[in-house]
């Protein structure tokens, strides 16, 4: 998914691509929160409450929440290509601390072991599927 636009020079072709970072991560974020809804949905399936204070957690919320989440990754890796020297390493580093971050109010929440887990489980996946896709948009 990247523009490409094609120079010729006598007896060469050269193509210069430059990666279309929003829509990749629109497409990843999408594929995330499909993922990330699978999961949600094989976990109630498999008899594991999805509640946080015992409200139960719409398998849609999964969805949602991941989106957003894929929109502000997709703005991070903006930024980030703009202003840092290094920008796919730098992009790694954040995304994989905030993930890191985002996994703490799942141990803190009151919620049964087995929601905790699939939640941490559901913000891996997530991550797992946009970071790359990003990062891979990014100078190195």
């Amino acid at each position: 998914m990247t523009a490409s636009t094609l120079t010729t020079v006598p007896n060469t072709t050269v193509s210069t691509t430059r990666p279309v970072l929003w829509r990749a991560g629109v497409v990843s974020s999408v594929v995330a929160a499909a993922a990330t809804t699978l999961v949600a949905a094989l976990a109630r399936a498999a008899d594991i409450p999805l509640a946080v204070d015992g409200e139960s957690i719409p398998l849609a919320g999964f969805a949602q929440l991941t989106l957003i989440a894929g929109v502000l990754g997709i703005a991070l890796a903006a930024v980030v290509r703009r202003f840092a020297r290094h920008a796919r390493r730098t992009f790694v580093v954040v995304t994989v601390v905030l993930t890191a971050a985002s996994l703490v109010p799942d141990v803190t929440i009151d919620a049964t072991t087995g929601s905790k887990l699939v939640l941490m489980l559901t913000h891996l996946v997530a991550a797992a599927v946009i970071i790359p896709t990003l990062a891979r948009r990014l100078d190195a």
